[in-house]
C-alpha cells in the first residue's frame, strides 16, 4: 500500500516538474521572440568595426557596407550599429579600428543613455577574443584589435544595471551586446519598444555575465539567414560580421 502511495507521489512530482519546465520555455520562447538576435563565433568568424571607407567617407548606412563588402568579396553575415556618436557621427567614446586608435577613451560626466555610468567597452583582441569591461577597468597592452564604447552597460558581472527598473515606461527600440558563458558574442536588437530592464534581463537570461548597450530607436540590425533586412541607417561606427 505504502508502495503505491509513493509511486503516486513520484508520479505527480514528475507531473508538476514537467508542467514547470514547460510553462519556463513557454514563457522563454515568448520573452525571445521580441528580439531578433545572431551569436558569432570569433573563432570562426570574422568581427569588423567599420567606420569609414578608403576616400576617408562615413559608411553611414549598412546599405553602403553590405554593398563594399559584396565588391570586396567580403559578403557580411550580419550587421548592426557600434555604439553611439556625435552629431558629426564621429565615436563619441573610445574607437580603436586595425589596433589604431581613432578616438579616446570617454570618462566625462553628462546626460544621456551613454553617461548613465558605468559605461562600457566592447573589444577584440588580436587572438580574436571578444570581451566586455566598465570604462575604467579597460587596458590597452596593444593588444586591442577593434574596441567601441558605449553605454550604459546592461549587464554587470551577471546583475542587472542598477539603474533599470522593472516595469519602467520607458520603451524604446534597444540593440546591445553580450559574452556568452562559451565565450561566444551575443548581438541582440528588439523588434519592437522594450524597457532598459527588459533588454538587461533578456541578456541575462541567455546567461551573459556582461552586456553593453548599443543604441536606441535609430539601432538596426542585418540578418538574412533569419530574413530580417534592414540596410538604412546613419551611424557612426557599423560592427560586420564575416566568414573567415
Amino acid at each position: 500500500m505504502k508502495k503505491g502511495r509513493y509511486i503516486f507521489l513520484f508520479l505527480c512530482l514528475l507531473l508538476i516538474a514537467a508542467t514547470t519546465f514547460i510553462y519556463a520555455k513557454s514563457r522563454q520562447t515568448t520573452a525571445d521572440s521580441r528580439f531578433v538576435y545572431y551569436v558569432v563565433d570569433p573563432k570562426k568568424q570574422e568581427i569588423k568595426l567599420y567606420y569609414k571607407d578608403s576616400k576617408g567617407n562615413n559608411f553611414g548606412s549598412i546599405k553602403k557596407l553590405v554593398e563594399w563588402g559584396i565588391k570586396h568579396k567580403q559578403p557580411l553575415l550580419f550587421a548592426t550599429n557600434g555604439g553611439m556618436y556625435k552629431p558629426d557621427h564621429s565615436p563619441l567614446g573610445l574607437f580603436i579600428q586595425n589596433k589604431k586608435n581613432i578616438s579616446k577613451l570617454n570618462t566625462a560626466n553628462g546626460g544621456g543613455n551613454f553617461y548613465l555610468k558605468p559605461n562600457g567597452i566592447f573589444y577584440i583582441t588580436v587572438a580574436n577574443i571578444a570581451s566586455i569591461c566598465l570604462t575604467e577597468d579597460f587596458v590597452n597592452k596593444d593588444n586591442i584589435k577593434y574596441a567601441t564604447q558605449s553605454g550604459p552597460m546592461l549587464i554587470i558581472n551577471g546583475r542587472i544595471h542598477p539603474a533599470f527598473q522593472q516595469g519602467s515606461v520607458n520603451l524604446n527600440i534597444r540593440s546591445g551586446v553580450g559574452i556568452l558563458p562559451n565565450n561566444k558574442v551575443l548581438f541582440a536588437m528588439s523588434k519592437t519598444p522594450v524597457s532598459f530592464y527588459d533588454i538587461a534581463a533578456y541578456f541575462k537570461a541567455m546567461g551573459c555575465k556582461n552586456a553593453l548597450y548599443l543604441d536606441g530607436f535609430v539601432s538596426r540590425t542585418y540578418l538574412p539567414e533569419k530574413k530580417w533586412v534592414q540596410t538604412d541607417g546613419d551611424f557612426g561606427v557599423i560592427i560586420g560580421v564575416t566568414q573567415k
